[in-house]
């Protein structure tokens, strides 16, 4: 007799809730900073943190959906998987910033408070989303009888 699963022995359950607030936490960081960058720079200041959202909040979360994507295979194939993942986002950062340099129709301070606040805020909500999960240590079907 097999007892049916709970919910709680999803190990991916931690990841799915980070995942969960850090989508959260990156949508009001994007309409508070559109509301005061746009008010404070007009439509550059908008530019700048659509951008900025993007990259920070954009490659924080594609780091949780590679580690999600991956989680029913073995630790070598996440592990090669997020490690990857990462040197492309940072080859990808970089082209974004060449390209973006010498460009003028966003502004540059918006771009970087954006960026580093979506990062903080992120980060905290998908830290708060793990450390805050219930599940279970040892699963009724993995119990000696």
């Amino acid at each position: 007799m097999t007892t049916p699963q709970s919910p709680y022995d999803d190990h991916r359950r931690p990841l799915q809730r980070a995942l969960k607030l850090g989508t959260g936490a990156l949508i009001v960081v994007s309409i508070i900073s559109l509301a005061a960058w746009g008010a404070f720079r007009g439509l550059p200041g908008i530019w700048g943190v659509l951008l900025g959202a993007a990259i920070g909040g954009g490659f924080m979360l594609l780091t949780v959906i590679s580690v999600l994507a991956t989680a029913r295979t073995s630790t070598t194939t996440t592990g090669a998987v997020v490690l990857g993942g990462w040197l492309l986002k940072i080859i990808v950062f970089l082209i974004i910033m060449v390209v973006l340099k010498d460009l003028y129709f966003y502004d540059h301070m918006a771009l970087f408070v954006t960026v580093v606040i979506a990062m903080i805020c992120v980060l905290a909500s998908e830290m708060y989303g793990v450390i805050t999960t219930n599940v279970t240590y040892v699963s009724e079907s993995q119990r000696p009888e």
